[in-house]
């Protein structure tokens, strides 16, 4: 849907549903219904309406077959707030998108309870030595001459 005129269409038609199926559809066997995305053919002579239910399966299939009854009178009323001299046909698809998310959310839950049980087996050692960072080597016979430098600072008494 790349055509800006296309685009406008669906999103009135998402709007003019979504009022629709709050306001004026009385169906008992609709539940909370979102209408989640509207998609227009190139054409303007199709629109899939996707939408989501809130509940379990049984809420989902009575809901489907509520706006499959409703389709006609959600059809007539998109026509008449459109004003097109073409109405597109409306199909109703249950939208994906909460399953997907409930089992992205359990693919992290998992990942998170493997990421855990790896953090309590690892030991708190890390490799190589405990300070990690280089310092310059120093001699043996600097190290001598060093304290000879300070004796003599002190006044050269080495008696203690």
């Amino acid at each position: 849907m790349t055509n800006p005129r296309v685009r406008k269409i669906a999103d009135r038609i998402q709007v003019i549903v979504a009022e629709m199926l709050e306001r004026r559809i009385k169906d008992p066997r609709l539940g909370f219904v979102t209408i989640t995305d509207v998609r227009v053919t190139g054409d303007s002579q199709q629109a899939s309406v996707f939408y989501t239910v809130l509940g379990a399966e049984d809420e989902l299939a009575s809901t489907a077959a509520a706006l499959e009854s409703a389709k006609g009178v959600i059809r007539s009323e998109v026509a008449k707030q459109l004003g097109m001299r073409i109405v597109p046909s409306l199909t109703f698809i249950p939208d994906a998108l909460p399953e997907n998310a409930r089992a992205l959310d359990e693919v992290l839950a998992r990942a998170k309870q493997q990421d855990e049980e790896v953090a309590a087996r690892r030991v708190e050692a890390y490799a190589g030595e405990p300070d990690p960072y280089k310092k310059p080597r120093v001699a043996e016979d600097e190290l001598d001459d060093e304290d000879d430098d300070l004796d003599d600072l002190d006044g050269g008494d080495d008696r203690a």
